[in-house]
């Protein structure tokens, strides 16, 4: 089966074509500025990979509560004008193919169960850090999306009474927060070099971080023993993520006597590549 795949960013979007079981001519484009924009891109990216005639369907990625049944985007998100409208009716009369959706948190936990970091496993949780906080539930290798859609919206836990999960464990937000103290504009890696060399806010900020998606964890887990957890989004490239938030984790554990808990803290396999092998995969099993 050869798909075109597009994983739809706040800033630009990414694409690749799916052939020989296998990722390639990947490539991306800046966000355009509406949908009309935006479909005229799609379309001459369609034409150009299907000259052959051999594309079977095209995969999307995409921000937001993707309702796939109804083939609508609800909620709110970087790119407003994809939302409230029948955007698969729309994108399948512009393409002529059978056409996929799902959010891009979903996409990139399939990619893992299908192929990575949880295919060996039937529960996990994923957990996608980044300006928020997004994620996703396998049950039984199946998408948890839950009545209303907001399975894995886990930025919108409450840690206290004033800030959510997405507000304390955004790498992103910590970074802003130091720049804005300290009058710099250093990068995500940078802060977590100063931290590491002792910087006493750099600390301080990435000690709070790694706390609350520790506590994040910590209720994820005892609300759905799942077993493993897998950490994404680019901060999980970072070698200090996991070893430090899995010492909070089991601070936190042994906090609340939680000591019989079997369970494994990994990072995902596909880094970038995920929302589109993800999105593939949920073709796949939705076109079969």
């Amino acid at each position: 089966m050869n798909l075109l795949a597009f994983d739809i960013g706040g800033s630009s979007v990414k694409y690749g074509l799916w052939k020989n079981e296998k990722l390639t001519e990947q490539d991306s484009f800046p966000l355009p500025k509406d949908w009309t924009e935006m479909k005229q891109t799609f379309k001459q990216i369609f034409d150009q990979k299907n000259q052959a005639g051999t594309l079977s369907g095209v995969a999307f990625s995409a921000p937001g509560v993707v309702d796939d049944k109804k083939g609508e985007i609800r909620g709110v998100s970087a790119v407003p004008y994809i939302h409230h409208f029948p955007i698969s009716e729309e994108l399948e009369t512009l393409f002529g193919v059978p056409v996929s959706m799902e959010n891009d948190a979903n996409c990139a936990a399939l990619a893992e169960v299908w192929q990575g970091a949880a295919k060996d496993t039937a529960d996990s949780i994923f957990f996608v850090i980044g300006t928020g906080i997004g994620g996703a539930v396998i049950i039984d290798r199946k998408l948890f999306k839950g009545r209303n859609l907001f399975g894995g919206e886990f930025g919108y836990m409450a840690l206290n009474e004033s800030s959510s999960l997405s507000e304390l464990g955004s790498s992103v937000k910590i970074v802003k927060k130091y720049n804005l103290i300290n009058g710099t504009q250093i990068d995500g890696k940078e802060l977590f070099e100063r931290a590491e060399k002792e910087d006493p806010l750099a600390v301080q900020l990435v000690e709070q971080f790694y706390a609350a998606i520790a506590r994040g964890i910590y209720n994820l887990l005892v609300c759905f023993d799942s077993g493993r957890v897998v950490l994404g989004g680019g901060v999980s490239k970072n070698e200090q993520l996991l070893p430090n938030i899995q010492r909070h984790l089991t601070r936190i554990l042994l906090e609340h006597a939680v000591t019989d808990m079997d369970y494994e803290l990994v990072t995902c396999e596909f880094g970038n590549d995920a929302n589109l092998i993800g999105a593939v995969y949920h073709f796949m099993e939705n076109n079969a």
